[in-house]
Protein backbone atom coordinates (compact mmCIF):
# COMPACT_ATOMS: atom_id res chain seq x y z
CA UNK A 1 0.00 0.00 0.00
CA UNK A 2 1.16 3.27 -0.62
CA UNK A 3 2.12 5.31 2.11
CA UNK A 4 1.12 9.00 1.90
CA UNK A 5 2.72 12.13 3.55
CA UNK A 6 0.18 12.87 6.68
CA UNK A 7 0.25 16.37 7.13
CA UNK A 8 -2.18 15.72 10.47
CA UNK A 9 0.66 13.61 11.85
CA UNK A 10 3.37 16.05 11.74
CA UNK A 11 1.01 18.68 13.28
CA UNK A 12 0.15 16.56 15.78
CA UNK A 13 3.69 16.03 16.66
CA UNK A 14 4.57 19.55 15.91
CA UNK A 15 2.35 21.07 19.00
CA UNK A 16 3.71 19.54 21.88
CA UNK A 17 5.68 21.05 25.00
CA UNK A 18 8.54 19.21 23.53
CA UNK A 19 8.54 21.41 20.29
CA UNK A 20 7.68 24.32 22.12
CA UNK A 21 11.03 23.92 24.59
CA UNK A 22 13.12 23.18 21.00
CA UNK A 23 11.96 26.66 19.21
CA UNK A 24 12.39 28.75 22.28
CA UNK A 25 16.33 26.59 23.17
CA UNK A 26 19.59 26.81 22.77
CA UNK A 27 18.82 26.33 18.81
CA UNK A 28 18.25 30.20 18.78
CA UNK A 29 21.64 30.60 19.65
CA UNK A 30 22.54 28.21 16.78
CA UNK A 31 21.18 29.90 14.26
CA UNK A 32 22.60 32.77 14.85
CA UNK A 33 26.21 31.99 15.83
CA UNK A 34 25.66 29.88 12.46
CA UNK A 35 24.45 33.02 10.94
CA UNK A 36 27.01 35.35 12.08
CA UNK A 37 29.47 33.17 11.06
CA UNK A 38 28.48 32.86 7.42
CA UNK A 39 29.05 36.91 7.50
CA UNK A 40 32.01 36.78 8.59
CA UNK A 41 32.87 34.21 5.92
CA UNK A 42 32.19 37.30 3.46
CA UNK A 43 28.70 35.74 2.48
CA UNK A 44 25.74 38.18 1.64
CA UNK A 45 23.74 39.08 4.64
CA UNK A 46 20.77 37.72 3.03
CA UNK A 47 22.81 34.63 2.61
CA UNK A 48 24.27 34.29 6.08
CA UNK A 49 20.73 35.24 7.58
CA UNK A 50 18.93 31.97 5.16
CA UNK A 51 21.52 29.75 6.32
CA UNK A 52 20.98 30.41 9.89
CA UNK A 53 17.46 30.05 9.18
CA UNK A 54 17.69 26.70 7.91
CA UNK A 55 19.90 25.94 10.78
CA UNK A 56 17.54 26.79 13.44
CA UNK A 57 14.61 24.98 11.49
CA UNK A 58 16.60 21.88 10.98
CA UNK A 59 17.30 21.36 14.29
CA UNK A 60 14.20 22.08 15.89
CA UNK A 61 12.35 19.61 13.30
CA UNK A 62 15.29 16.91 14.45
CA UNK A 63 13.35 18.03 17.90
CA UNK A 64 10.05 16.73 16.80
CA UNK A 65 8.57 13.70 18.64
CA UNK A 66 8.92 10.49 16.48
CA UNK A 67 5.40 9.32 15.99
CA UNK A 68 4.67 5.96 17.87
CA UNK A 69 5.24 3.06 15.76
CA UNK A 70 1.89 0.86 15.81
CA UNK A 71 2.48 -2.98 16.73
CA UNK A 72 2.76 -5.24 13.61
CA UNK A 73 -0.18 -7.08 12.93
CA UNK A 74 0.16 -11.10 12.67
CA UNK A 75 -3.08 -12.74 12.39
CA UNK A 76 -2.10 -16.05 12.79
CA UNK A 77 -1.08 -15.16 16.40
CA UNK A 78 -4.41 -15.31 17.51
CA UNK A 79 -6.65 -18.06 17.57
CA UNK A 80 -10.14 -17.92 16.32
CA UNK A 81 -12.80 -16.07 15.87
CA UNK A 82 -9.95 -13.60 16.31
CA UNK A 83 -7.68 -14.32 13.44
CA UNK A 84 -10.67 -14.03 11.48
CA UNK A 85 -11.63 -10.29 11.83
CA UNK A 86 -8.33 -9.37 11.45
CA UNK A 87 -8.38 -10.94 8.27
CA UNK A 88 -11.53 -9.56 6.97
CA UNK A 89 -10.04 -5.70 8.41
CA UNK A 90 -6.91 -6.35 6.53
CA UNK A 91 -8.84 -7.29 3.45
CA UNK A 92 -11.28 -4.14 4.14
CA UNK A 93 -7.93 -1.77 4.26
CA UNK A 94 -6.78 -3.61 1.16
CA UNK A 95 -9.99 -2.75 -1.25
CA UNK A 96 -9.73 0.77 0.19
CA UNK A 97 -6.56 1.41 -0.52
CA UNK A 98 -7.19 -0.41 -4.23
CA UNK A 99 -9.87 2.25 -4.41
CA UNK A 100 -8.00 5.14 -3.67
CA UNK A 101 -4.89 3.96 -5.88
CA UNK A 102 -7.85 3.81 -8.51
CA UNK A 103 -8.85 7.69 -7.88
CA UNK A 104 -7.99 10.04 -10.08
CA UNK A 105 -4.79 12.68 -8.54
CA UNK A 106 -6.75 15.26 -7.49
CA UNK A 107 -8.82 16.86 -3.88
CA UNK A 108 -11.00 13.77 -3.95
CA UNK A 109 -8.56 11.46 -3.83
CA UNK A 110 -6.61 12.95 -0.93
CA UNK A 111 -10.13 13.16 0.84
CA UNK A 112 -10.17 9.65 0.37
CA UNK A 113 -6.32 9.29 1.65
CA UNK A 114 -7.32 10.72 5.05
CA UNK A 115 -10.05 8.44 5.22
CA UNK A 116 -7.89 5.61 4.41
CA UNK A 117 -5.27 6.60 7.51
CA UNK A 118 -8.36 6.82 9.30
CA UNK A 119 -8.97 3.60 8.91
CA UNK A 120 -5.27 2.21 9.69
CA UNK A 121 -6.45 3.48 13.39
CA UNK A 122 -9.46 1.04 12.88
CA UNK A 123 -7.21 -1.65 12.07
CA UNK A 124 -4.75 -1.39 15.07
CA UNK A 125 -7.82 -1.20 17.62
CA UNK A 126 -9.17 -4.11 16.08
CA UNK A 127 -6.13 -5.79 16.49
CA UNK A 128 -5.03 -4.67 20.10
CA UNK A 129 -8.81 -5.86 21.11
CA UNK A 130 -8.19 -9.05 18.92
CA UNK A 131 -5.02 -9.98 21.04
CA UNK A 132 -6.95 -8.90 24.16
CA UNK A 133 -9.70 -11.14 23.55
CA UNK A 134 -7.42 -14.22 22.41
CA UNK A 135 -5.27 -14.00 25.90
CA UNK A 136 -9.02 -14.31 27.64
CA UNK A 137 -9.72 -17.43 25.58
CA UNK A 138 -6.31 -18.48 26.84
CA UNK A 139 -7.25 -18.01 30.22
CA UNK A 140 -10.57 -19.51 29.94
CA UNK A 141 -8.53 -22.73 28.24
CA UNK A 142 -5.88 -22.89 31.49
CA UNK A 143 -9.13 -22.86 33.90
CA UNK A 144 -10.66 -25.82 31.83
CA UNK A 145 -14.44 -25.31 32.93
CA UNK A 146 -15.30 -29.10 31.66
CA UNK A 147 -12.55 -30.43 34.30
CA UNK A 148 -14.10 -27.91 37.16
CA UNK A 149 -17.44 -28.59 36.79
CA UNK A 150 -16.20 -32.82 36.73
CA UNK A 151 -14.34 -31.73 39.83
CA UNK A 152 -17.06 -29.81 41.68
CA UNK A 153 -20.06 -32.84 40.85
CA UNK A 154 -16.75 -35.00 42.96
CA UNK A 155 -16.65 -33.05 45.85
CA UNK A 156 -20.41 -31.89 45.90
CA UNK A 157 -21.03 -36.00 46.07
CA UNK A 158 -18.51 -36.46 48.84
CA UNK A 159 -19.68 -33.90 51.03
CA UNK A 160 -23.28 -34.99 50.63
CA UNK A 161 -21.83 -38.31 51.92
CA UNK A 162 -19.40 -36.61 54.82
CA UNK A 163 -20.02 -32.96 54.85
CA UNK A 164 -16.73 -31.05 56.63
CA UNK A 165 -15.13 -27.77 56.61
CA UNK A 166 -12.64 -28.82 54.59
CA UNK A 167 -14.73 -29.92 51.85
CA UNK A 168 -17.06 -26.75 51.66
CA UNK A 169 -13.85 -24.89 51.12
CA UNK A 170 -12.85 -26.89 48.32
CA UNK A 171 -16.12 -26.52 46.83
CA UNK A 172 -16.26 -22.81 47.57
CA UNK A 173 -13.03 -22.63 45.92
CA UNK A 174 -13.77 -24.32 42.92
CA UNK A 175 -17.21 -22.83 42.30
CA UNK A 176 -15.28 -19.36 42.69
CA UNK A 177 -12.72 -20.53 39.50
CA UNK A 178 -15.75 -21.40 37.57
CA UNK A 179 -17.37 -18.65 37.82
CA UNK A 180 -14.16 -16.82 36.71
CA UNK A 181 -14.63 -18.78 33.67
CA UNK A 182 -18.01 -18.09 32.97
CA UNK A 183 -17.83 -14.68 33.37
CA UNK A 184 -14.97 -14.44 31.00
CA UNK A 185 -16.00 -16.63 28.50
CA UNK A 186 -19.24 -14.52 28.37
CA UNK A 187 -16.99 -11.61 27.61
CA UNK A 188 -14.91 -13.48 24.97
CA UNK A 189 -18.58 -13.98 23.61
CA UNK A 190 -19.77 -10.34 23.87
CA UNK A 191 -16.38 -8.65 22.50
CA UNK A 192 -16.32 -11.36 19.82
CA UNK A 193 -19.82 -9.90 18.53
CA UNK A 194 -19.22 -6.49 18.82
CA UNK A 195 -16.08 -6.93 16.45
CA UNK A 196 -18.38 -8.60 14.15
CA UNK A 197 -20.50 -5.71 14.05
CA UNK A 198 -18.10 -3.59 13.71
CA UNK A 199 -16.25 -5.46 10.64
CA UNK A 200 -20.08 -5.37 9.15
CA UNK A 201 -20.04 -1.13 9.29
CA UNK A 202 -16.24 -1.64 8.15
CA UNK A 203 -17.07 -3.33 4.91
CA UNK A 204 -20.36 -1.25 4.39
CA UNK A 205 -17.91 2.23 4.90
CA UNK A 206 -15.27 0.87 2.22
CA UNK A 207 -18.46 -0.06 0.10
CA UNK A 208 -19.51 3.46 0.17
CA UNK A 209 -16.05 4.39 -0.29
CA UNK A 210 -16.08 3.04 -3.63
CA UNK A 211 -19.59 4.75 -4.25
CA UNK A 212 -17.83 7.76 -3.25
CA UNK A 213 -14.85 7.22 -5.79
CA UNK A 214 -16.85 8.07 -8.60
CA UNK A 215 -19.06 11.15 -7.37
CA UNK A 216 -21.74 9.29 -5.53
CA UNK A 217 -21.49 10.33 -2.08
CA UNK A 218 -19.88 12.55 0.62
CA UNK A 219 -16.73 12.64 1.95
CA UNK A 220 -16.74 14.56 4.85
CA UNK A 221 -20.29 12.41 6.00
CA UNK A 222 -18.20 9.48 5.37
CA UNK A 223 -15.26 10.49 7.31
CA UNK A 224 -17.14 11.29 10.13
CA UNK A 225 -18.48 8.11 10.39
CA UNK A 226 -15.05 5.81 10.00
CA UNK A 227 -13.86 8.37 13.52
CA UNK A 228 -17.30 7.37 15.21
CA UNK A 229 -16.30 3.61 14.22
CA UNK A 230 -12.81 4.11 15.29
CA UNK A 231 -13.76 5.70 18.77
CA UNK A 232 -15.89 2.99 19.30
CA UNK A 233 -13.04 0.41 18.81
CA UNK A 234 -11.45 2.58 21.21
CA UNK A 235 -13.56 2.45 23.72
CA UNK A 236 -14.18 -1.86 23.30
CA UNK A 237 -10.46 -1.67 23.70
CA UNK A 238 -9.84 0.11 26.63
CA UNK A 239 -12.77 -1.76 28.56
CA UNK A 240 -11.44 -5.20 27.59
CA UNK A 241 -7.85 -3.99 28.64
CA UNK A 242 -9.05 -2.60 32.28
CA UNK A 243 -9.45 -6.41 32.74
CA UNK A 244 -7.40 -7.48 35.77
CA UNK A 245 -4.57 -9.51 34.45
CA UNK A 246 -5.15 -13.27 35.24
CA UNK A 247 -3.29 -15.95 34.89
Amino acid sequence: MEVAFSWMALRDRFFTPTTAKAILSWRLLLGAGVGVLAAVAGLPVVAAVAIGVVVYAGSVLLALPRPARRAAIDPFTVGEPWRHFIHAAQRSQRQLATTVGATATGPLRDRLQGILERLDGALAESWQIAKRGDEIDHVVGGLDPTRLRSQLDTLRGRAGAAPTDESSASIASVESQLASADRLKALSASTADRLRLTQARLDELVSRAAEISVGAGDTDHLANEVDDLVLELEAMRLAVAELPQQS
